[in-house]
């Protein structure tokens, strides 16, 4: 095939995957719920590259899916249906261009991986502050394409704000070179804004300007067992009045979410039961300080008024990770145990617990076979609804009710002010969201800004928009 030599000619000839055996890993998404063929994968190895590919398709009327990790849990980096298309896979864009101890900025390649990326700001006395479980995989094109969240968006915010300039490949093949490191630059609209979120849409990012922050110079982390959602947004609210800035994690995991991920964590084990638990963390920067004693001192006062019935501080840095471990394993514990039909909504703070009794109402009622999962970020609004299969059950056996039990999440989340997804993106999985929660003016803007930068509909096909959208 003639796409296929060019394609070579450009990146090289390991570099093009033809064979449906070398393919499928890239044609798949993470949980394996989407699958559809791709005429190859190509992983060039520079943005001079990423270009020519483009451009290269662009002629042809190829269609391109940039993929970075896969992590995704929205299919937004795999193929959608229609063929046609060839996955980009920028895992060989992986340098660290540049790190800048002065101007507390780093900059890196799309395929460079979260860890990665977090371990050479360490080496410098720096933080980058997303943090999720997957971030061994996770590459920065992807996180910077969806606006990643993570366990720390309460006191850095999500990764839109770390983001302070981007390089990528426009539709025609055009590279767009934005990846200043200024803090200031009022010259006009903020470009690099258009492809952080975009999901590979508008433009496929090649590598990304990032802020850096000092490195904690001493940090405390506590789990706290509580009776319910509410008592858990009473304990955040006290502590953030209390320490301010200085609580930089707050996670909300119900009582079965905490039991997967202590199982699926190697030598996980939880140090009490509890209906529910919050996974707090203070820090510091000052090394002398004590921010122990007063995780101490805090959940003390709340033991002694029955906030919180039991507490346990982390006597050392791997105890603390042990605990960060087993929150971030309870999505790989729902799909090694079934799957799970998975929501990622946020409300209002205040919104919460009546949200959260909503659903506990709205699963007993229409899917009392159903269990209900409730884990997230409290500090944000941020919760993950997941809705598993009746035990010893896989997912298939919720493939009728699936779409039914979407509506009925999303829906209350969007009625009480919410969002229908807080930090995963829409991919293929969330389009029907889209239409039934989004306004005309929304979509209508949306599709100007698609025909404007990628008339052809060639980046992402079938991702964020539906096709019949487009027209």
């Amino acid at each position: 095939m003639a796409l296929f030599a060019a394609l070579r000619e450009i990146a090289g000839e390991g570099a093009v995957l033809t064979a449906p055996a070398d393919r499928a890993a890239y044609e798949t998404d993470w949980r394996q719920l989407s699958r559809h063929t791709a005429l190859c994968a190509v992983m060039p190895q520079s943005t001079a590259e990423v270009a020519a590919i483009v451009k290269l398709c662009a002629g042809a009327g190829v269609k391109i899916v940039p993929q970075g990790g896969n992590t995704g849990l929205v299919a937004g980096g795999v193929p959608a249906p229609g063929g046609n298309q060839i996955i980009l896979n920028l895992r060989r864009l992986h340098q660290i261009r540049a790190l800048d101890p002065v101007g507390d900025t780093i900059t890196a390649e799309a395929g460079a991986t979260l860890h990665a990326v977090r371990e050479a700001a360490a080496r410098a006395n720096k933080l980058f502050p997303i943090s999720f479980g997957a971030e061994g995989s996770a590459q920065i094109g992807g996180i910077v394409s969806t606006n990643a969240g993570g366990m720390q968006v309460l006191s850095y915010g999500s990764t839109r704000a770390q983001v302070l300039g981007l390089e990528a490949v426009l539709a025609d093949g055009r590279i767009w070179n934005g990846l200043g490191a200024l803090r200031k630059d009022n010259t006009g609209l903020d470009l690099k804004q258009l492809f952080i979120g975009a999901e590979g849409t508008l433009g496929i990012i090649t590598a990304a300007t990032l802020r850096l922050y000092p490195a904690p110079g001493a940090q405390a982390c506590a789990l706290a067992g509580v009776a319910d959602v509410a008592a858990a947004l009473e304990l955040f609210t006290r502590l953030r009045r209390q320490c301010g800035p200085a609580l930089t994690l707050c996670e909300f995991i119900g009582g079965p979410a905490m039991q997967l991920g202590a199982a699926h964590t190697p030598g996980g084990r939880l140090p009490f039961a509890a209906p529910a638990y919050v996974l707090l963390e203070l820090s510091a920067l000052d090394a002398a300080a004590t921010p122990t004693a007063t995780l101490e001192r805090l959940l003390g006062e709340t033991l002694e008024s029955g906030l919180t019935q039991d507490a346990v501080i982390a006597q050392s840095t791997r105890e603390a990770q042990n605990f960060i471990a087993m929150r971030e394993a309870v999505s790989e514990g729902e799909l090694r145990e079934g799957g799970a039909v998975k929501h990622d909504i946020a409300v209002p703070l205040a919104a919460i617990p009546e949200a959260v009794a909503a659903i506990e109402a709205l699963v007993a009622e229409k899917y009392p076979d159903c269990r209900l999962n409730i884990f997230g970020h409290l500090g944000d609004g941020n919760l993950h609804i997941n809705i598993r299969p009746p035990a010893g059950q896989t997912l298939a056996s919720l493939a009728t009710r699936k779409a039914a039990i979407t509506t009925d999440i999303e829906a209350l989340a969007v009625a009480r002010g919410g969002s229908f997804s807080a930090e995963h993106g829409i991919g293929q999985f969330r389009l029907a969201g889209m239409r039934a929660h989004k306004s005309a003016v929304d979509l209508d803007l949306m599709r100007a800004l698609k025909a404007a930068l990628d008339p052809q509909n060639l980046l992402n096909p079938g991702k964020l928009l539906p096709e019949k959208d487009l027209s």
